[in-house]
């Protein structure tokens, strides 16, 4: 099975990615995932079903001990067709 996680940490800072978007990209980044797309509100990933549960797992820890107050997360699953 296929995941897709959509994910957004506050704060937000217009200004400078603050720390907890930082190590939340950083989990995500070096999580061996598919695909990966980081955008101005929000960021995509996508891989097996167990690499993806991982990646999410560590994202929440790690970027609310550096500071996030909110953690957004929405994971669906990929039907083969949409890849």
């Amino acid at each position: 099975m296929r995941l897709r996680v959509e994910y957004t940490t506050e704060p937000f800072d217009l200004e400078e990615a603050p720390r907890h978007a930082v190590v939340a990209r950083e989990v995500v980044a070096g999580a061996r995932l598919d695909a990966f797309d980081v955008g101005p509100f929000g960021n995509t990933a996508e891989g097996r079903a167990d690499e993806v549960l991982a990646a999410v797992a560590k994202l929440l820890g790690e970027s609310l001990d550096a500071g996030a107050t909110r953690v957004s997360v929405q994971v669906s699953v990929v039907a083969e067709d949409d890849r």
